[in-house]
């Protein structure tokens, strides 16, 4: 089955409507809640259905297939929690994040340990407890060597045997990048895994491989958002000509495991969902069918495309005025909740969704007009010259599909407080039911965070000999 449809779409639009209307109801919108965050839990776990029916509609039976979920695109313990639930594993790029995967009960052989720059603390930790790791260049293959053949310990003591955690290397394709240069990860001079088409890289990696019978898988993400449909199949084809070539000149099918990383890009200018999960797997069986045919293991690494569309940031409207003959709504989401869409309209749009101040969509005529936040810099646009119902101070504005890298990555710019995080679903009585994912943030915790403890400690330092 695809991931959306236009029918999908009105449903998953309606249930943000009752979430939005429920919200001011139940009080977690209104005088005293200016911003929150909503999690559309049953889009999430709809869409974890649409990634394992994909790609289970072109494997062959049998085939080991895990889904790990990019923690990065939404860094929450209860997300982790629920994708688990549903199937989906976990790929960390950090101590941090490795500790959220764990803290939400996500098995350490679902878990995949990529990052550029892992410490050997951070290696050890991994093999300890069984992580998959990915090394990203040979410096870090050296620390692998080193960690493998003295022994590494499991956590409580017990010695880890080579191969408990499944490792292997991180390539770069270098076959170009996207729409957008930040988020493509397979440049010529990408700072991610070993440059292929580098003078002597190729036969580098084929060495690496032959020289260490513990190396099984083989990796690589060719970006995300901006990067088209045959971009991404092409580092996939890319990767497995290569996993081939390893296997054919060892002699052995040593390489058992393909990592394609993630990488579906979110089209943020209309409901319904392009590309699908469905229409990436057909076009990678029809490209790469050897990937598919139960030779190789397969780990996908998605995030943004997974919790994108069942995010939304509500906020209130505090003001409204008129600058230059353009109305401007100001409201308390701006940059502290958007940093990409402020810094970077072009290549960070969001949808805006207007609300009356009972919570009900805006209707009425539309009218040109900016969506501003609260930060004190006059660049702090959710959005610029939009046609939308005119807003009015009271209403709400609602930024669509923020569900990944938005409101769980918190810019503290003018020291603006975190929003609180709710889940919510259907109550079973026609009503929403709602549960908190984070609490909003405190004045006194801002403070707590900014030193606050220490105040006195800077007046304490003198230099020698002053007074």
């Amino acid at each position: 089955m695809d991931q959306d449809t236009d029918s999908e779409a009105r449903e998953r639009a309606a249930r943000r409507d009752e979430a939005v209307r429920g919200a001011v109801e139940q009080g977690l919108l209104g005088p005293d809640a200016a911003v929150v965050a909503l999690l559309d839990v049953t889009g999430i776990r709809k869409s974890a259905a649409a990634l394992r029916a994909a790609f289970d509609a072109v494997t062959a039976p049998g085939t080991p297939v895990l889904h790990a979920f990019a923690v990065k695109a939404t860094p929450l313990v209860p997300v982790l929690r629920l994708l688990h639930e549903e199937g989906i594993g976990a790929e960390v790029a950090s101590p941090g994040e490795l500790a959220l995967a764990r803290a939400a009960g996500v098995p350490p052989d679902r878990t995949v340990l990529d990052s550029p720059a892992k410490t050997p603390a951070e290696l050890r930790e991994a093999l300890a407890l069984g992580v998959a790791v990915n090394a990203d260049n040979p410096q870090e293959l050296d620390r692998l060597d080193a960690l493998v053949h003295h022994g590494p310990k499991r956590t409580g003591g017990t010695p880890v045997a080579p191969g408990s955690s499944p490792l292997g290397i991180r390539v770069n394709p270098q076959i170009g990048g996207g729409t957008i240069g930040a988020t493509s990860t397979a440049t010529q001079t990408s700072k991610f895994g070993v440059a292929l088409r580098d003078e002597g890289a190729r036969e580098w990696v084929v060495r690496a491989y032959a020289d260490r019978p513990w190396l099984t898988r083989l990796h690589a993400h060719t970006g995300s958002q901006g990067i088209p449909l045959p971009l991404l199949a092409r580092g996939v084809a890319e990767t497995y000509a290569l996993a081939e070539e390893i296997n054919a000149r060892i002699g052995r099918r040593q390489i058992d495991t393909l990592d394609i990383g993630g990488g579906l890009p979110v089209d943020f200018t209309a409901e319904a969902t392009a590309p699908t999960y469905a229409q990436y797997a057909r076009l990678l069986a029809e490209e790469v069918p050897g990937l598919f045919d139960g030779r190789y293991g397969l780990v996908t690494e998605f995030g943004r495309s997974l919790l994108a569309r069942h995010g939304t940031v509500v906020a209130r409207v505090e003001y409204t005025k008129s600058s230059g003959g353009r109305r401007i709504a100001v409201t308390h989401a701006g940059v502290q909740v958007a940093a990409r869409t402020v810094y970077a309209p072009g290549a960070w749009p969001l949808r805006i969704a207007a609300y009356d101040p009972k919570g009900r969509p805006r209707s009425g005529p539309e009218v040109v007009q900016d969506v501003a936040g609260p930060a004190c810099f006059s660049g702090d646009l959710l959005a610029e010259g939009r046609t939308l119902p005119l807003l009015e101070q009271g209403d709400y504005a609602a930024a669509l599909d923020t569900g990944a890298y938005y409101f769980a990555h918190h810019y503290a710019y003018n020291s603006l407080a975190r929003p609180g995080i709710y889940g919510f679903a259907p109550d079973g009585t026609g009503g929403v039911a709602f549960a908190t994912v984070r609490e909003p943030q405190t004045v006194a915790e801002v403070v707590a965070e900014s030193g606050g403890a220490h105040a006195s400690t800077l007046t304490t330092l003198r230099t020698p000999g002053s007074r």
